[in-house]
Protein backbone atom coordinates (compact mmCIF):
# COMPACT_ATOMS: atom_id res chain seq x y z
CA UNK A 1 0.00 0.00 0.00
CA UNK A 2 2.72 2.48 0.90
CA UNK A 3 4.74 1.69 -2.51
CA UNK A 4 1.43 2.11 -4.00
CA UNK A 5 0.82 5.36 -3.50
CA UNK A 6 4.15 6.36 -3.80
CA UNK A 7 3.96 5.40 -7.45
CA UNK A 8 0.47 7.15 -7.73
CA UNK A 9 2.06 10.36 -6.14
CA UNK A 10 5.17 10.23 -8.63
CA UNK A 11 3.23 9.46 -11.72
CA UNK A 12 0.56 12.08 -11.02
CA UNK A 13 3.39 15.06 -10.19
CA UNK A 14 5.27 13.76 -13.14
CA UNK A 15 2.42 14.38 -15.34
CA UNK A 16 1.74 18.08 -14.09
CA UNK A 17 5.39 18.81 -13.91
CA UNK A 18 5.58 18.16 -17.30
CA UNK A 19 2.16 19.31 -18.08
CA UNK A 20 3.50 22.35 -16.87
CA UNK A 21 7.06 22.53 -17.85
CA UNK A 22 6.64 21.86 -21.56
CA UNK A 23 4.86 25.01 -22.42
CA UNK A 24 6.90 27.40 -19.63
CA UNK A 25 10.38 25.86 -21.45
CA UNK A 26 8.59 27.07 -24.90
CA UNK A 27 7.07 30.36 -23.87
CA UNK A 28 10.93 31.29 -22.28
CA UNK A 29 12.41 30.36 -25.76
CA UNK A 30 10.02 32.44 -27.43
CA UNK A 31 10.51 35.17 -24.41
CA UNK A 32 13.96 35.01 -25.17
CA UNK A 33 13.73 35.18 -29.47
CA UNK A 34 11.78 38.32 -28.87
CA UNK A 35 14.22 39.85 -26.76
CA UNK A 36 17.23 39.67 -29.08
CA UNK A 37 14.46 40.71 -32.14
CA UNK A 38 14.23 43.97 -29.80
CA UNK A 39 17.05 44.82 -29.22
CA UNK A 40 17.72 44.55 -33.26
CA UNK A 41 14.57 46.55 -33.77
CA UNK A 42 16.26 49.19 -31.31
CA UNK A 43 19.71 49.38 -33.40
CA UNK A 44 17.58 49.49 -36.85
CA UNK A 45 15.52 52.51 -35.62
CA UNK A 46 18.73 54.51 -34.28
CA UNK A 47 20.00 54.72 -38.05
CA UNK A 48 16.30 55.62 -39.04
CA UNK A 49 16.62 59.09 -38.72
CA UNK A 50 19.79 59.91 -40.12
CA UNK A 51 18.60 58.43 -43.12
CA UNK A 52 15.59 60.50 -43.38
CA UNK A 53 18.09 63.59 -43.41
CA UNK A 54 20.85 62.19 -45.57
CA UNK A 55 21.99 59.67 -47.67
CA UNK A 56 25.56 60.63 -47.64
CA UNK A 57 27.66 57.53 -47.16
CA UNK A 58 29.74 59.13 -45.14
CA UNK A 59 27.89 60.20 -42.66
CA UNK A 60 26.17 57.03 -43.24
CA UNK A 61 28.75 54.65 -42.60
CA UNK A 62 29.33 57.19 -38.98
CA UNK A 63 25.86 56.25 -38.08
CA UNK A 64 25.64 52.72 -38.63
CA UNK A 65 29.16 52.29 -36.74
CA UNK A 66 27.43 54.19 -33.72
CA UNK A 67 24.46 52.31 -34.07
CA UNK A 68 26.16 48.87 -34.51
CA UNK A 69 28.93 47.26 -36.22
CA UNK A 70 29.89 46.44 -39.36
CA UNK A 71 29.46 43.06 -38.80
CA UNK A 72 26.14 43.05 -37.47
CA UNK A 73 23.85 45.71 -39.57
CA UNK A 74 23.99 46.47 -43.31
CA UNK A 75 22.13 49.76 -45.04
CA UNK A 76 20.16 48.93 -48.62
CA UNK A 77 19.69 52.37 -49.91
CA UNK A 78 17.86 52.40 -53.83
CA UNK A 79 19.21 54.57 -56.44
CA UNK A 80 17.55 57.33 -57.80
CA UNK A 81 17.57 60.69 -58.84
CA UNK A 82 21.20 60.29 -60.78
CA UNK A 83 22.40 58.24 -57.47
CA UNK A 84 23.78 54.64 -57.66
CA UNK A 85 22.38 52.24 -55.18
CA UNK A 86 24.22 52.43 -52.04
CA UNK A 87 25.52 49.46 -49.93
CA UNK A 88 26.72 49.61 -46.18
CA UNK A 89 27.79 46.46 -44.16
CA UNK A 90 27.61 43.18 -45.01
CA UNK A 91 24.33 41.86 -46.76
CA UNK A 92 23.19 38.31 -45.97
CA UNK A 93 19.44 38.66 -46.78
CA UNK A 94 18.74 37.52 -50.53
CA UNK A 95 17.89 39.99 -52.78
CA UNK A 96 14.25 38.48 -53.03
CA UNK A 97 13.80 39.34 -49.77
CA UNK A 98 14.96 42.92 -49.17
CA UNK A 99 13.08 43.55 -52.65
CA UNK A 100 9.83 42.37 -50.63
CA UNK A 101 10.67 44.18 -47.70
CA UNK A 102 10.77 47.66 -49.73
CA UNK A 103 7.88 46.45 -52.25
CA UNK A 104 5.57 45.84 -48.77
CA UNK A 105 6.95 48.80 -46.70
CA UNK A 106 7.05 45.85 -43.85
CA UNK A 107 9.28 44.63 -41.43
CA UNK A 108 10.17 41.32 -41.79
CA UNK A 109 13.06 38.44 -40.25
CA UNK A 110 14.13 35.98 -42.57
CA UNK A 111 16.85 32.76 -42.13
CA UNK A 112 20.21 32.91 -43.23
CA UNK A 113 22.91 31.21 -42.07
CA UNK A 114 24.08 31.09 -38.34
CA UNK A 115 21.09 32.77 -37.50
CA UNK A 116 17.96 35.01 -38.78
CA UNK A 117 18.07 38.76 -40.00
CA UNK A 118 15.53 41.67 -39.22
CA UNK A 119 14.58 44.00 -42.60
CA UNK A 120 13.54 47.27 -41.19
CA UNK A 121 11.76 49.23 -44.19
CA UNK A 122 12.83 53.38 -43.93
CA UNK A 123 11.69 55.84 -45.53
CA UNK A 124 14.30 58.25 -47.12
CA UNK A 125 13.75 62.18 -47.90
CA UNK A 126 13.01 61.52 -51.64
CA UNK A 127 10.35 59.31 -51.02
CA UNK A 128 12.52 55.79 -51.67
CA UNK A 129 12.06 53.31 -49.14
CA UNK A 130 15.62 51.90 -47.69
CA UNK A 131 16.28 48.81 -45.79
CA UNK A 132 18.33 48.56 -42.34
CA UNK A 133 19.63 44.75 -42.12
CA UNK A 134 20.05 43.75 -38.50
CA UNK A 135 21.81 40.52 -38.42
CA UNK A 136 20.61 38.47 -35.13
CA UNK A 137 23.02 35.16 -34.29
CA UNK A 138 21.38 32.25 -32.95
CA UNK A 139 23.40 32.63 -29.78
CA UNK A 140 21.81 35.75 -28.92
CA UNK A 141 18.63 34.05 -29.37
CA UNK A 142 19.35 31.65 -26.88
CA UNK A 143 21.23 33.23 -24.96
CA UNK A 144 20.33 32.00 -21.53
CA UNK A 145 17.83 29.95 -22.55
CA UNK A 146 19.89 26.94 -21.25
CA UNK A 147 20.29 28.16 -17.81
CA UNK A 148 16.40 28.69 -17.58
CA UNK A 149 15.38 25.24 -18.63
CA UNK A 150 18.17 23.75 -16.65
CA UNK A 151 16.04 25.76 -13.59
CA UNK A 152 13.19 24.78 -14.76
CA UNK A 153 14.50 21.09 -14.58
CA UNK A 154 15.62 21.29 -11.39
CA UNK A 155 12.41 22.73 -10.45
CA UNK A 156 10.27 20.16 -11.82
CA UNK A 157 12.52 16.80 -10.13
CA UNK A 158 12.72 19.23 -7.02
CA UNK A 159 8.47 18.77 -7.05
CA UNK A 160 9.07 15.35 -7.71
CA UNK A 161 10.88 14.24 -5.46
CA UNK A 162 9.12 16.41 -2.58
CA UNK A 163 5.94 14.73 -3.52
CA UNK A 164 7.51 11.37 -3.32
CA UNK A 165 8.94 11.93 -0.10
CA UNK A 166 5.75 13.24 1.28
CA UNK A 167 3.76 10.74 -0.41
CA UNK A 168 5.90 7.83 1.68
CA UNK A 169 5.47 9.76 4.69
CA UNK A 170 1.69 9.76 3.88
CA UNK A 171 1.95 5.94 3.16
CA UNK A 172 4.21 5.10 6.49
CA UNK A 173 1.18 7.49 8.32
CA UNK A 174 -1.58 5.08 6.77
CA UNK A 175 0.52 1.94 6.27
CA UNK A 176 1.68 1.77 10.20
CA UNK A 177 -1.54 1.73 11.78
CA UNK A 178 -2.67 -1.02 9.50
CA UNK A 179 -0.01 -3.02 10.10
CA UNK A 180 -0.76 -2.52 13.61
CA UNK A 181 -3.91 -3.21 13.20
CA UNK A 182 -3.57 -6.46 11.86
CA UNK A 183 -0.25 -7.26 14.11
CA UNK A 184 -3.60 -6.66 17.00
CA UNK A 185 -5.95 -8.91 15.13
CA UNK A 186 -3.12 -11.92 14.68
CA UNK A 187 -2.10 -11.65 18.90
CA UNK A 188 -5.64 -11.53 19.65
CA UNK A 189 -6.13 -14.50 18.19
CA UNK A 190 -3.46 -16.30 19.42
CA UNK A 191 -5.10 -15.63 22.63
CA UNK A 192 -2.56 -12.79 23.64
CA UNK A 193 -5.63 -10.74 25.26
CA UNK A 194 -4.03 -7.82 26.25
CA UNK A 195 -3.12 -7.07 22.78
CA UNK A 196 -4.53 -3.33 22.04
CA UNK A 197 -3.30 -1.02 18.81
CA UNK A 198 -2.44 2.68 19.22
CA UNK A 199 -5.78 4.98 18.45
CA UNK A 200 -4.02 7.26 15.82
CA UNK A 201 -3.48 7.46 11.96
CA UNK A 202 -6.14 8.67 9.67
CA UNK A 203 -9.55 8.65 10.44
CA UNK A 204 -10.98 5.57 9.30
CA UNK A 205 -7.66 3.56 10.78
CA UNK A 206 -8.45 5.32 13.86
CA UNK A 207 -12.10 4.05 14.33
CA UNK A 208 -10.67 0.72 13.05
CA UNK A 209 -8.30 0.90 15.92
CA UNK A 210 -11.33 2.01 18.52
CA UNK A 211 -13.58 -0.25 17.24
CA UNK A 212 -10.73 -2.96 17.13
CA UNK A 213 -9.85 -2.24 21.14
CA UNK A 214 -13.89 -2.27 22.36
CA UNK A 215 -13.54 -5.57 21.21
CA UNK A 216 -10.75 -6.67 22.44
CA UNK A 217 -11.70 -5.37 25.80
CA UNK A 218 -15.38 -6.94 25.09
CA UNK A 219 -13.50 -10.66 24.64
CA UNK A 220 -11.28 -9.91 27.78
CA UNK A 221 -14.80 -8.94 29.75
CA UNK A 222 -16.32 -12.33 28.80
CA UNK A 223 -13.61 -14.59 29.06
CA UNK A 224 -12.97 -12.88 32.55
CA UNK A 225 -16.20 -13.66 33.27
CA UNK A 226 -15.84 -17.45 33.05
CA UNK A 227 -12.78 -17.22 34.72
CA UNK A 228 -14.17 -15.63 37.46
CA UNK A 229 -17.30 -17.91 37.93
CA UNK A 230 -14.99 -20.85 37.68
CA UNK A 231 -12.51 -19.48 40.32
CA UNK A 232 -16.46 -18.58 42.42
CA UNK A 233 -17.09 -21.98 42.13
CA UNK A 234 -14.43 -22.90 45.09
CA UNK A 235 -15.67 -20.79 47.18
CA UNK A 236 -19.35 -19.98 46.58
CA UNK A 237 -19.78 -23.61 46.66
CA UNK A 238 -16.36 -25.18 48.44
CA UNK A 239 -16.40 -22.70 51.07
CA UNK A 240 -20.14 -23.83 52.49
CA UNK A 241 -19.81 -27.15 51.80
CA UNK A 242 -16.87 -26.95 53.83
CA UNK A 243 -18.68 -25.12 56.98
CA UNK A 244 -21.45 -28.08 55.80
CA UNK A 245 -18.93 -30.99 56.21
CA UNK A 246 -17.37 -29.89 59.53
CA UNK A 247 -20.44 -28.76 61.26
CA UNK A 248 -22.07 -32.62 60.38
CA UNK A 249 -19.18 -34.28 62.84
CA UNK A 250 -21.49 -32.66 65.43
CA UNK A 251 -24.23 -34.61 64.32
CA UNK A 252 -23.39 -37.72 66.19
CA UNK A 253 -23.68 -41.10 65.26
CA UNK A 254 -26.80 -42.69 63.73
CA UNK A 255 -28.26 -43.49 60.24
CA UNK A 256 -29.43 -40.18 59.73
CA UNK A 257 -26.09 -38.60 60.71
CA UNK A 258 -24.15 -40.96 58.54
CA UNK A 259 -26.92 -40.31 55.42
CA UNK A 260 -25.94 -36.36 55.71
CA UNK A 261 -22.13 -36.79 55.63
CA UNK A 262 -22.86 -39.26 52.76
CA UNK A 263 -24.95 -36.80 51.31
CA UNK A 264 -22.52 -33.52 51.68
CA UNK A 265 -19.28 -35.63 50.45
CA UNK A 266 -21.37 -36.78 47.46
CA UNK A 267 -21.96 -33.03 47.00
CA UNK A 268 -18.43 -32.07 47.29
CA UNK A 269 -17.47 -34.76 44.35
CA UNK A 270 -20.09 -33.29 42.36
CA UNK A 271 -18.89 -29.85 42.67
CA UNK A 272 -15.32 -31.10 42.09
CA UNK A 273 -16.54 -32.74 38.89
CA UNK A 274 -18.64 -29.31 37.81
CA UNK A 275 -14.75 -27.35 38.77
CA UNK A 276 -12.73 -29.81 36.98
CA UNK A 277 -15.42 -29.51 33.55
CA UNK A 278 -15.46 -25.76 33.86
CA UNK A 279 -11.79 -25.55 34.12
CA UNK A 280 -11.01 -27.63 31.25
CA UNK A 281 -13.85 -25.56 29.28
CA UNK A 282 -12.07 -22.64 29.87
CA UNK A 283 -9.30 -20.72 27.50
CA UNK A 284 -5.94 -20.24 29.27
CA UNK A 285 -5.18 -16.70 29.94
CA UNK A 286 -2.74 -14.59 31.60
CA UNK A 287 -4.23 -11.44 30.31
CA UNK A 288 -6.70 -9.34 33.11
CA UNK A 289 -7.81 -6.87 30.68
CA UNK A 290 -6.44 -3.11 30.55
CA UNK A 291 -7.11 -0.80 33.37
CA UNK A 292 -7.63 -4.11 36.22
CA UNK A 293 -6.84 -3.20 38.97
CA UNK A 294 -7.62 -3.67 43.40
CA UNK A 295 -6.47 -2.57 46.50
CA UNK A 296 -5.40 -5.77 48.14
CA UNK A 297 -5.23 -4.63 51.53
CA UNK A 298 -8.74 -3.89 51.36
CA UNK A 299 -9.44 -7.51 50.03
CA UNK A 300 -7.22 -9.20 52.68
CA UNK A 301 -9.13 -7.54 54.97
CA UNK A 302 -12.63 -8.22 53.92
CA UNK A 303 -11.86 -12.53 53.20
CA UNK A 304 -10.06 -12.57 56.70
CA UNK A 305 -13.06 -11.12 58.10
CA UNK A 306 -15.07 -13.69 56.22
CA UNK A 307 -13.12 -16.91 56.90
CA UNK A 308 -12.80 -15.57 60.92
CA UNK A 309 -16.51 -16.70 61.99
CA UNK A 310 -15.31 -20.05 61.25
CA UNK A 311 -11.75 -19.59 62.65
CA UNK A 312 -13.77 -18.94 65.89
CA UNK A 313 -15.99 -21.75 65.56
CA UNK A 314 -13.16 -24.44 64.65
CA UNK A 315 -10.92 -22.35 67.51
CA UNK A 316 -7.87 -21.10 65.07
CA UNK A 317 -5.99 -18.54 65.64
CA UNK A 318 -5.20 -16.19 62.68
CA UNK A 319 -3.02 -13.04 61.99
CA UNK A 320 -3.27 -10.48 59.55
CA UNK A 321 -0.18 -8.11 58.54
CA UNK A 322 0.76 -5.39 56.11
CA UNK A 323 -3.19 -4.44 55.58
CA UNK A 324 -3.42 -1.23 57.18
CA UNK A 325 -2.41 1.01 54.22
CA UNK A 326 -3.99 0.69 50.39
CA UNK A 327 -1.67 -1.85 48.41
CA UNK A 328 -2.42 -1.65 44.99
CA UNK A 329 -1.93 -4.01 42.32
CA UNK A 330 -2.60 -4.87 38.71
CA UNK A 331 -5.29 -7.87 39.65
CA UNK A 332 -8.84 -8.29 39.19
CA UNK A 333 -10.73 -7.73 42.58
CA UNK A 334 -12.44 -10.85 41.79
CA UNK A 335 -9.45 -12.85 40.76
CA UNK A 336 -7.94 -11.61 43.86
CA UNK A 337 -10.62 -12.71 46.09
CA UNK A 338 -10.87 -15.99 44.68
CA UNK A 339 -7.07 -16.60 45.16
CA UNK A 340 -7.60 -15.63 48.80
CA UNK A 341 -10.21 -18.05 49.28
CA UNK A 342 -8.47 -21.01 47.03
CA UNK A 343 -5.94 -20.79 49.90
CA UNK A 344 -8.01 -19.96 52.98
CA UNK A 345 -10.24 -22.68 52.21
CA UNK A 346 -7.20 -25.08 51.57
CA UNK A 347 -6.14 -24.44 55.32
CA UNK A 348 -9.53 -25.07 56.96
CA UNK A 349 -10.06 -27.91 54.55
CA UNK A 350 -6.62 -29.67 54.50
CA UNK A 351 -5.55 -28.70 58.57
CA UNK A 352 -6.85 -30.39 61.59
CA UNK A 353 -9.40 -27.63 63.65
CA UNK A 354 -6.91 -25.65 66.15
CA UNK A 355 -4.33 -24.67 63.70
CA UNK A 356 -3.17 -21.03 63.40
CA UNK A 357 -3.04 -19.16 60.40
CA UNK A 358 -1.74 -15.83 59.33
CA UNK A 359 -2.11 -13.59 55.99
CA UNK A 360 0.83 -11.05 55.41
CA UNK A 361 1.04 -8.45 52.71
CA UNK A 362 4.35 -6.58 51.73
CA UNK A 363 4.59 -3.71 49.21
CA UNK A 364 7.30 -2.97 47.48
CA UNK A 365 8.66 -0.82 44.39
CA UNK A 366 8.03 -3.01 41.84
CA UNK A 367 6.30 -6.07 44.06
CA UNK A 368 3.56 -7.22 45.94
CA UNK A 369 4.22 -10.01 48.53
CA UNK A 370 1.04 -12.12 49.60
CA UNK A 371 2.00 -15.36 52.17
CA UNK A 372 -0.70 -17.29 53.28
CA UNK A 373 0.83 -19.85 56.05
CA UNK A 374 -0.73 -22.20 58.80
CA UNK A 375 0.85 -24.83 61.38
CA UNK A 376 -0.43 -27.74 60.10
CA UNK A 377 1.60 -30.59 58.50
CA UNK A 378 2.61 -29.08 55.54
CA UNK A 379 2.80 -30.81 52.13
CA UNK A 380 5.05 -33.18 51.65
CA UNK A 381 5.27 -32.61 47.47
CA UNK A 382 5.04 -29.03 46.71
CA UNK A 383 6.32 -29.65 43.28
CA UNK A 384 3.86 -31.87 42.66
CA UNK A 385 0.77 -29.56 44.33
CA UNK A 386 2.06 -26.76 41.89
CA UNK A 387 1.55 -28.75 38.75
CA UNK A 388 -0.95 -27.89 36.62
CA UNK A 389 -3.80 -29.70 36.35
CA UNK A 390 -3.03 -31.65 39.31
CA UNK A 391 -4.62 -31.70 42.79
CA UNK A 392 -3.44 -33.23 45.75
CA UNK A 393 -4.39 -36.49 45.50
CA UNK A 394 -7.20 -36.94 47.65
CA UNK A 395 -10.84 -37.07 46.76
CA UNK A 396 -12.50 -33.59 46.63
CA UNK A 397 -9.43 -31.71 45.86
CA UNK A 398 -9.34 -30.54 42.12
CA UNK A 399 -6.10 -28.57 42.15
CA UNK A 400 -8.09 -25.73 41.09
CA UNK A 401 -7.03 -23.37 44.07
CA UNK A 402 -3.67 -23.18 43.79
CA UNK A 403 -4.10 -22.92 39.75
CA UNK A 404 -5.77 -19.96 39.96
CA UNK A 405 -3.29 -18.46 42.60
CA UNK A 406 -0.71 -18.92 40.13
CA UNK A 407 -2.12 -17.87 37.26
CA UNK A 408 -3.36 -14.63 38.99
CA UNK A 409 0.69 -13.99 39.63
CA UNK A 410 1.74 -15.05 36.47
CA UNK A 411 -0.51 -12.70 34.52
CA UNK A 412 1.71 -9.86 36.21
CA UNK A 413 4.72 -11.36 35.71
CA UNK A 414 5.36 -12.83 39.14
CA UNK A 415 5.39 -16.55 40.39
CA UNK A 416 4.16 -18.35 43.19
CA UNK A 417 6.10 -20.72 45.22
CA UNK A 418 5.29 -23.13 48.42
CA UNK A 419 7.23 -23.47 51.29
CA UNK A 420 7.62 -24.19 54.93
CA UNK A 421 6.39 -21.87 57.26
CA UNK A 422 7.62 -19.77 60.42
CA UNK A 423 4.05 -21.55 62.22
CA UNK A 424 5.54 -24.95 61.11
CA UNK A 425 3.25 -25.77 58.35
CA UNK A 426 3.23 -24.25 54.69
CA UNK A 427 3.62 -20.84 53.43
CA UNK A 428 2.43 -20.43 49.82
CA UNK A 429 3.85 -16.96 48.54
CA UNK A 430 2.28 -15.10 45.90
CA UNK A 431 4.78 -12.57 44.01
CA UNK A 432 2.46 -9.75 42.27
CA UNK A 433 4.81 -8.15 39.68
CA UNK A 434 3.34 -4.75 39.77
CA UNK A 435 5.80 -3.16 36.04
CA UNK A 436 4.28 -6.44 34.55
CA UNK A 437 7.69 -7.46 33.43
CA UNK A 438 8.13 -11.27 32.22
CA UNK A 439 9.81 -13.34 34.50
CA UNK A 440 13.23 -14.45 34.18
CA UNK A 441 14.68 -18.26 34.25
CA UNK A 442 12.51 -20.67 36.26
CA UNK A 443 10.64 -17.69 38.49
CA UNK A 444 10.68 -14.19 39.16
CA UNK A 445 11.46 -13.70 42.46
CA UNK A 446 15.42 -14.17 41.99
CA UNK A 447 15.28 -11.20 38.98
CA UNK A 448 12.95 -8.59 41.45
CA UNK A 449 14.95 -9.32 44.66
CA UNK A 450 18.36 -8.35 41.88
CA UNK A 451 16.70 -5.64 41.52
CA UNK A 452 15.69 -4.95 44.64
CA UNK A 453 17.32 -7.07 46.98
CA UNK A 454 16.35 -4.25 50.30
CA UNK A 455 13.11 -2.54 51.17
CA UNK A 456 10.99 -5.88 50.06
CA UNK A 457 13.04 -8.59 51.08
CA UNK A 458 13.80 -7.25 54.37
CA UNK A 459 10.13 -7.08 54.91
CA UNK A 460 9.62 -10.49 54.11
CA UNK A 461 12.08 -11.89 56.17
CA UNK A 462 10.69 -9.76 59.45
CA UNK A 463 7.45 -11.81 58.38
CA UNK A 464 9.03 -15.36 58.60
CA UNK A 465 10.50 -14.35 61.62
CA UNK A 466 8.03 -13.09 63.68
Amino acid sequence: MRWALVKVSLAVTTMVVLAFAVPLGLVIREMARDRAFSNAEREAAAVAPALSITTDRDQLERVVASAGSDAGMAVHLPAGDGQDAIELGRQRAADEDIAAVRKLGRASSTAVAGGSTLLQPVALSTGEIAVVEVYVPESEVTNGLGTAWAVLAAVGVALILGSVAVADRLGVRMVRPAKRLVEGAHELGEGKLGARVPEEGPTELRLAAVAFNSMADQVVQLLANERELAADLSHRLRTPLTVLRLNTASLGDGPAADQTRTAVEQLEREVDTIIRTAREAKPQTAAAGPGAGCDAAEVVRERMAFWSALAEDEGRKWRVAGAERPVRIPVARADLVAALDALLGNVFRHTPEGTAFAVDLHNGEDAVIVLVSDAGPGIPDPQAAMARGRGSGSDGSTGLGLDIVRRLAESTGGDVRIGSSVLGGTEVRIWIQLDGRAPVGGGHRGAVRRRRPGRLAAAYQRSRSA
